[in-house]
């Protein structure tokens, strides 16, 4: 069996292959996230949608996302200040809701989650810096949609997610800076 074989059978391996092959030069920020909401998206099971929460100075907000049902489940922490994605973000913690429907940690967002169409969730911490707080975010429409391999893939691709995002600052930042020297020369 080749490398590529194995990566096929391997989310967390296609999600980081899929990753490597993302130029920064082709991307900005936003396309970047995108990228990442859409390969989560893909490599885990249960057709979930994908978000990625942003918290800067504790004020969230959605980056991007692959559907509505993950933008209404973010939206509707972000009202009451409490959930999943928050929590993640916060805390460091992976943060799994298996079933919304008898979820007592965040009772008030999980019913909102549930009219939304979200049975059950999962949200990791992407440690991108100390003073923004990222999280990726995933919302199934079946309960106990995530598993141990879906919770290991999750953990697994977060790192990595973060050092893409963190050079795609950091090479934005030069770009803007070489901008400035040429304006200024």
């Amino acid at each position: 069996m080749s490398a590529t074989d194995d990566t096929r059978q391997d989310p967390a391996g296609q999600a980081l292959e899929e990753l490597g092959r993302i130029s920064l030069r082709d991307h900005s920020m936003d396309s970047l996230l995108q990228k990442v909401a859409e390969v989560a998206k893909t490599v885990l099971p249960g057709n979930p949608e994908a978000s990625v929460s942003v918290l800067v100075n504790d004020k969230p907000s959605t980056a991007v996302y692959t559907g509505r049902l993950a933008l209404d489940c973010d939206e509707s922490q972000y009202g009451r200040g409490y959930g999943p994605c928050l929590h993640a973000a916060t805390s460091g913690e992976l943060t799994e809701i298996p079933d919304a429907r008898t979820e007592t940690r965040w009772p008030d967002y999980a019913r909102r989650a549930v009219e939304h169409g979200s049975l059950s969730s999962l949200s990791v911490l992407l440690p991108v810096s100390e003073h923004v707080a990222v999280a990726l975010n995933l919302y199934a429409r079946e309960p106990y949609a995530f598993d141990d391999a879906s919770r290991s893939v999750a953990t697994r691709f977060a790192p990595y997610v973060a050092m893409a995002v963190a050079n795609m600052h950091e090479y934005q930042t030069a770009r803007d800076l070489v901008s400035n020297l040429e304006v200024a020369l």
